[in-house]
């Protein structure tokens, strides 16, 4: 018998995000129809696929097993598709989003949109915002994606999310000297929330480290040669969100924000809302995976 790529589909969902109902919600679908779909995949199977509970969606050893497969076989039927031309891009999309968020969780959720919209292309250009947006101004861009502070204008908010003080460690370099910073370049809402926290608690600091990348600041701080202020869902693995033993001001809320190329044609304008209604939801779904997945006392 051979599985069908819908019910595959639903399966490697559910898998990834732990959850029958952020599966629905990534897939638009309702949980009832994606329930279904399990439950006749683990007919075909001839086995339990995942062990359910009131907490929790895991995977069975069965379905650890069909998991391998179904994500081959998934990859696979797209493959024949585009070699054959089942489906030609008709629509493309360029998007602009800031290095933070193209370094961790944006290119999935960017991978994972084209699986489910084939026939239509995006094309994605990193930097910082500011300059971003003058490339959308000079009609080079149709989305621009990025953070700015609380209270600047322009763009529409997708989320807020607190910033945070990323070290490798619980100590800090030296508390006697200046707070050593790991910053991007100018201009950086992050940099100047920073400076502007640590001048009113008047605590002296200098820069560092100046990057324009993520992985740049996080070898950084991870080196324990500086600290580094950011976004709580970029601060990877290898790096604590420091706490108030510290002795390190608050930093504030950060706004991300989208901008939308004005006159784009209907088809395209519509296809760059999907594209931003998708990114909040994957968004979503990587916080909740964060939360689950950090010791208590991390800030999520």
């Amino acid at each position: 018998m051979l599985f069908d790529t819908t019910l595959l589909r639903s399966f490697e969902c559910v898998a990834q995000l732990g959850s029958f109902t952020r599966a629905a919600s990534q897939l638009n679908l309702t949980q009832s129809a994606v329930s279904a779909h399990i439950r006749r995949l683990e007919d075909q199977a001839g086995c339990a696929l995942f062990a359910r509970s009131t907490r929790a969606v895991t995977l069975t050893p069965q379905g650890q097993t069909l998991l391998g497969y179904a994500r081959a076989i998934l990859r696979l039927n797209e493959d024949a598709h585009r070699h054959l031309g089942a489906r030609r891009a008709t629509l493309h999309v360029r998007i602009g989003a800031s290095d933070d968020l193209a370094s961790t969780w944006l290119p999935d959720a960017l991978r994972t949109f084209q699986d489910v919209d084939q026939g239509r292309t995006l094309e994605l250009h990193v930097s910082n915002p500011v300059f971003l947006l003058e490339a959308m101004g000079r009609g080079e861009l149709d989305i621009v994606i990025g953070c700015r502070c609380k209270g600047d204008p322009g763009g529409r908010t997708l989320w807020s999310e607190p910033l945070v003080w990323a070290f490798a460690g619980n100590r800090l370099p030296d508390d006697r000297a200046p707070l050593p910073l790991a910053v991007f370049p100018e201009p950086c809402p992050y940099r100047d929330a920073a400076l502007a926290a640590l001048a009113r608690v008047a605590r002296e600091a200098r820069i560092a480290t100046v990057s324009p990348s993520l992985g740049g600041l996080v070898a950084i701080a991870a080196a324990g040669m500086g600290v580094t202020p950011l976004a709580a869902s970029s601060l990877p693995a290898s790096l604590k969100a420091l706490g108030p033993d510290a002795a390190l001001p608050a930093l504030p809320s950060v706004d991300f924000v989208a901008h939308v190329r004005p006159n784009l044609p209907r088809e395209q304008e519509a296809l760059a809302e999907a594209v931003i209604e998708w990114i909040v939801r994957a968004r979503e779904g990587a916080r909740t995976g964060r939360a689950k997945a950090r010791p208590r006392g991390q800030i999520t």
